[in-house]
């Protein structure tokens, strides 16, 4: 709902964000809607951030009690459920579960009230204020973040003209730290949407070149140190998988390294993500109802681009350095085989088994060359193996890492930020998939079974041996193929942007 797509390549993504965003310490009256909370406490249902003069005009003009009206309409406390009363101003009530609410709690209630908000625009352009008690910094952070994740929507690119819904949102808190709170929520909303708007962007206008442009665009505005190589640097620093991706396509492929230094950082955190802008599958040609959604390949490297500007901004105490490796996977003449050798950057050969298992190929050059910055932990993260959806299904994220310690890491911060993964082995045996008879190693394994086990066991080969590393298998949540729900969109979800940050908060946290 506040996102602009254009078919203009002149823009960056920081231009088509969501409306401006603050914290309040009492009810506007100027709001044209209040979202208020539906708890479960001992004695039923109860109305949570209202306050007693909302209630008490709200009953002096309908005859019945807000809770009464909310409930005639079925209100229930499911968490995200919502119910609009009409009125000036428009209330709506959003289910919050029990009283004592978590962080992704009044995330969901939050997303789920302003998108019922919005519902209610017409030709307007609304106020919206949140209003569920917020005190505990996580909690205020979680309703910020919840509101500005629902107010997001892609406008699609057409002849007629867009119009935001949301013209403000305000988040009700008695707080002290509520306006730094609700500041660091939209600094990481922000980052979320941006990725929303690469993934969602069609490959006709987002590909290598220009994706990495807009990776320069958002380093420069974060002050970060960026650098791009193009076909010819990359043919020079021999990175074979970048290159026989991207070879048939007419747009060449890019890696863009991006790096955040701040002084006095103990920890360094490497990130490295997969940005295949369009996937057919190469000579591997997917079926046509498979490639509808290849735009969305580049998820990985969204998150990580988006990331470590949010890092940035927030002046977390810990250096990372970020991989985004772009290619555009097209069937040609010049296309790669299955069954070529390539060579890969720090010389490892891979037979090319599938051409359609490209990502890994573009991932391992990456994580070579993220080894040479000497991190104390590197992450990758992409939309890897259809294994993993069929596995963990379409909102849970896939985790493998060298080690259940690393896992661990990675789990609390995604329990943080409040995004779905669950631990996947890499087992020994699986690395003997990935013999070869004429290279160190075939790119995939001659079974279809545990292909997302098989695929991080690959990724694993070119990570140096006891250097901590987790891989994300993105998927199944990073595309919603359904309707929007809490703070959900259709289409692109900016997935592992939440965990990414809160991973470098926790190590930044862990090493001051």
């Amino acid at each position: 709902m506040a996102s602009r797509a254009t078919t203009r390549r002149d823009e960056t993504c920081d231009q088509r964000f969501a409306a401006p965003i603050t914290a309040v310490s009492s009810l506007p009256k100027d709001a044209d809607v209040l979202v208020v909370g539906l708890a479960e406490a001992s004695g039923g249902p109860v109305l949570v951030g209202a306050g007693e003069d909302l209630d008490k005009a709200w009953t002096k003009r309908q005859g019945a009690s807000l809770l009464a009206s909310a409930q005639q309409l079925g209100a229930t406390t499911k968490v995200g459920a919502t119910v609009t009363l009409p009125g000036v101003p428009v209330v709506v009530v959003t289910g919050l579960g029990g009283v004592d609410v978590t962080p992704e709690q009044v995330r969901r209630a939050a997303g789920s009230g302003v998108r019922a908000a919005a519902a209610t625009a017409g030709d307007r352009h609304l106020k919206v204020a949140i209003s569920v008690d917020a005190v505990e910094p996580e909690v205020v952070r979680g309703v910020a973040e919840g509101a500005l994740l629902g107010s997001y929507g892609y406008v699609k690119a057409s002849s007629e003209p867009a119009s935001d819904p949301i013209a403000s949102l305000a988040v009700v808190s008695a707080a002290k730290d509520a306006g730094a709170q609700v500041e660091a929520a939209a600094t990481v909303a922000r980052a979320v949407n941006r990725a929303r708007d690469w993934v969602n962007t069609p490959a006709n206008l987002l590909y290598p070149e220009t994706f990495a442009e807009d990776a320069r665009a958002v380093a420069k505005a974060a002050k970060l140190d960026v650098e791009v190589l193009d076909e010819k640097a990359l043919a020079r620093g021999g990175y074979g998988g970048i290159l026989a991706v991207g070879g048939g396509s007419t747009r060449p492929p890019r890696l863009v390294r991006i790096s955040y230094n701040p002084r006095g950082a103990k920890a360094h955190l490497a990130l490295v993500g997969k940005g295949i802008t369009f996937d057919t599958g190469g000579l591997n040609l997917k079926p046509a109802d498979g490639m509808i959604t290849m735009k969305t390949d580049m998820a990985g490297a969204a998150a990580v681009i988006s990331a470590i500007a949010a890092i940035a901004e927030l002046k977390l105490k810990v250096r990372v350095t970020a991989y985004a490796a772009m290619a555009e996977n097209m069937p040609s003449g010049s296309a790669y085989r299955p069954s070529d050798v390539l060579t890969m950057y720090g010389g490892k050969t891979v037979e090319n088994a599938n051409s359609d298992a490209e990502g890994r190929l573009v991932m391992a050059d990456a994580l070579v060359r993220a080894s040479e910055d000497d991190p104390d932990l590197t992450v990758d993260i992409a939309t890897l193996t259809g294994a993993c959806v069929v596995a963990l299904g379409e909102r849970v994220a896939g985790l493998m890492a060298s080690d259940d310690g690393t896992a661990d890491t990675l789990l609390d911060a995604a329990e943080a930020s409040g995004e779905a993964f669950w631990q996947l082995p890499i087992p020994e045996h699986i690395h003997d998939n990935l013999r070869s008879e004429v290279a160190d190693l075939a790119s995939s394994g001659t079974t279809r079974y545990g292909g997302a086990l098989t695929a991080a066991a690959f990724l694993q080969e070119f990570v140096p041996e006891g250097e901590p590393w987790a891989h994300l298998d993105i998927a199944g949540p990073a595309w919603n193929t359904g309707g929007p729900y809490d703070y959900v969109p259709k289409g692109g979800t900016g997935s592992g942007v939440r965990t990414l940050v809160a991973l470098a908060r926790t190590l930044a946290d862990a090493r001051s």
